[in-house]
């Protein structure tokens, strides 16, 4: 499959603050993986170089310190706290950080779980067994994995997706929707609504070509 992350992203949400301000004026106890945030900060230095990544976990004042493991958990607003200063240090919408983030977990999800791609033909397919399959199977492995809902329905040219979590980081879905066509190497059309005007459940409409 075909592997490119010089992708145009297009932010949904125009200023970074406003759309971060809930996490982190009213903290929500919520925790992540650690692979999460070491995915995330080796992404950074990829993209952005070592200085920024070392900039932004030291100007961020984490209560972790910014030392994660992969097997560990964390609270959740460490991420928000590490993305609202990369878009602060790089000028990149926050949206638009976390749709490529999303895109970059994909392409690492299909090498680290390729059992879950097996005998699955098309990104419908794939985004189908998120709910019902794959989130069951990541939860065998990580029982204290806090995972966003979804209700799906479809057809064999478009796909309705209600996303549904506390989290509010549908954009962070949104490159993995884009993450997974481009891995089946196919072109749609994506709509992002939010159902309820918090960002806690966003309405994805995906309309493919062809």
């Amino acid at each position: 499959m075909k592997k490119n992350s010089n992708f145009t992203t297009h932010s949904c949400i125009g200023n970074p603050h406003s759309y971060t301000s809930d996490f982190l004026n009213k903290p929500i106890p919520h925790i992540m993986k650690g692979f999460v945030f070491t995915e995330f900060l080796e992404m950074v230095e990829d993209k952005f170089g070592f200085d920024v990544a070392d900039k932004i976990v030291t100007e961020s004042h984490l209560p972790s310190g910014g030392v994660y493991t992969s097997i560990g958990t964390y609270p959740h607003t460490e991420i928000v706290t590490l993305v609202v200063k990369l878009s602060e240090v790089t000028e990149i919408p926050v949206p638009d950080l976390l749709q490529v983030y999303g895109h970059h977990l994909f392409f690492l999800f299909s090498k680290s779980h390729a059992q879950f791609f097996e005998d699955v033909s098309g990104s419908f397919d794939f985004l189908e067994k998120i709910d019902n399959y794959i989130h069951v199977e990541v939860k065998k492995l990580y029982p204290e994995a806090e995972l966003p809902k979804f209700e799906i329905e479809r057809d064999d040219s478009k796909m309705e997706m209600i996303y549904m979590s506390s989290r509010k980081m549908s954009d962070l879905a949104l490159g993995l929707i884009k993450g997974c066509l481009e891995y089946y190497e196919e072109k749609a059309d994506i709509k992002m609504d939010n159902v309820k005007e918090d960002g806690s459940v966003v309405k994805f409409t995906i309309a493919r070509h062809g």
